[in-house]
């Protein structure tokens, strides 16, 4: 029987065959997906790891099992795979939303290495300035920057101190957006259009977007409109702009209270950024496999 929070039969039989054997050199790997539902269990309810149910094994291999596969990329493996790669189908709804959210940070993630160490291996690329922890008036917090397709559902992730901008991490997040296709052709990597509230409305980002032949939807801030319009005929035309267009924007508000429904995540207990950041792509995984097989008959 499934228990609550737990992987399916279905969704087990999509990602079992991206999973390493559980048999191999040297001893036999405690069952997988017994170990999935147990990271599952830490992500949904916050809990500390010392108090992982029985039934789950020992909370030490289901740690080292999300150390081992976060150092090896199998979960960014496991995300690729559950995101539709056959783009004729259209699961994949090509005019991103772009956004970020500030995230409070237990005082048990403080404590890893400072700015300047090395991070994590296989983080050096997703988080930025040591652990990705800042302080501000309200403590220690991490920013998770996300970018969602039309349907809400996450497509890349990076993670920055609690105080760093959003607007430079809008072109980074579109960086790492690779989509296979099931036949032959190369990944997809550019949606055709991108949404973005006011903080990311900088003329260097509009360029950035138009040059890659992206269409961009972000409202003006007013100190940007009241530059042009102060140089007169010289400051040009207002950037294009579709409200109706705009306020399809919130499906990435609603991926961050989809993904906050997980306790681990609404708020940071873990030290190290790269595994903050798995703790998302996992909470991600269960979001695509949950649109994918309800839409599988």
């Amino acid at each position: 029987m499934v228990g609550r929070g737990e992987l399916t039969d279905k969704a087990w039989a999509r990602i079992e065959p991206l999973l390493p054997p559980v048999t191999g050199r040297g001893r036999r790997w405690r069952d997988h997906r017994q170990v999935i539902n147990a990271i599952l269990w830490k992500l949904r309810t916050g809990a500390p790891w010392r108090d992982l149910p029985e039934r789950y094994g020992p909370w030490k291999t289901a740690h080292e099992r999300l150390r081992i596969w976060t150092a090896d990329g199998t979960w960014e493996r496991i995300l690729d795979e559950v995101i539709v790669k056959d783009d004729s189908v259209g699961n994949v709804e090509w005019t991103f939303s772009i956004d970020s959210s500030s995230v409070r940070a237990h005082q048990h993630s403080a404590g890893a290495r400072k700015k300047g160490d090395a991070p994590p291996t296989g983080s050096s690329t997703f988080a930025i300035d040591g652990e990705a922890l800042g302080r501000s008036r309200g403590g220690l917090t991490s920013k998770i920057h996300l970018a969602v397709d039309g349907r809400g559902l996450p497509m890349s992730v990076i993670l920055t101190p609690g105080q760093a901008g959003d607007n430079p991490q809008l072109l980074p997040l579109l960086d790492h957006v690779t989509v296979g296709r099931d036949g032959p052709g190369r990944p997809r990597t550019r949606p055709d259009r991108v949404l973005a509230d006011k903080a990311y409305s900088h003329p260097s980002t509009r360029a950035a977007l138009r040059q890659r032949g992206i269409a961009f939807t972000s409202p003006e801030r007013s100190d940007q409109i009241r530059r042009r319009r102060a140089k007169g005929s010289h400051g040009g035309r207002p950037p294009a702009f579709d409200q109706a267009i705009y306020t399809g924007r919130n499906v990435v508000e609603r991926c961050f209270n989809r993904l906050k429904q997980f306790r681990a995540l609404a708020t940071r207990y873990a030290k190290r950024a790269a595994y903050y950041r798995t703790e998302i792509i996992i909470a991600a995984i269960v979001l695509w496999l949950r649109t994918d097989l309800q839409d599988t008959p």
